[in-house]
């Protein structure tokens, strides 16, 4: 499907990418976004794809780089709670790419 019906949904999914990803760095426990290892988790836009969070027609990926000190586990199901909302529906999956510690600096691949 082309035309200005296509173009509003895909600036539709951009927006959705953005509101998620400031949903999720906003949370305690995660340092930033990540696209993960073989920087998959994007949403593409005009310029620079978003990296972190993937906005597809069955779900929606986030890869974070967690804190150290939480439990993964907890911190996926924080991560997945404050996605949940915004999801209209889709499954969330979460991807911790990896783990920094509150002495370090940098670590995530942010947009």
């Amino acid at each position: 499907m082309n035309g200005p019906a296509n173009v509003a949904g895909l600036r539709e999914r951009e927006r959705r990418a953005e509101r998620i990803g400031a949903a999720v760095t906003a949370l305690p426990d995660v340092a930033g976004l990540s696209a993960g290892p073989r920087a998959q988790v994007v949403t593409y836009r005009v310029g620079a794809p978003y990296t972190g969070v993937a906005v597809r027609d069955g779900e929606i990926e986030v890869g974070v780089v967690a804190r150290r000190g939480r439990p993964l586990p907890q911190v996926a199901d924080a991560v997945r709670g404050a996605v949940l909302p915004l999801a209209d529906g889709l499954p969330v999956n979460v991807l911790i790419a990896d783990i920094q510690d509150d002495a370090s600096s940098g670590g995530s691949e942010g947009s």
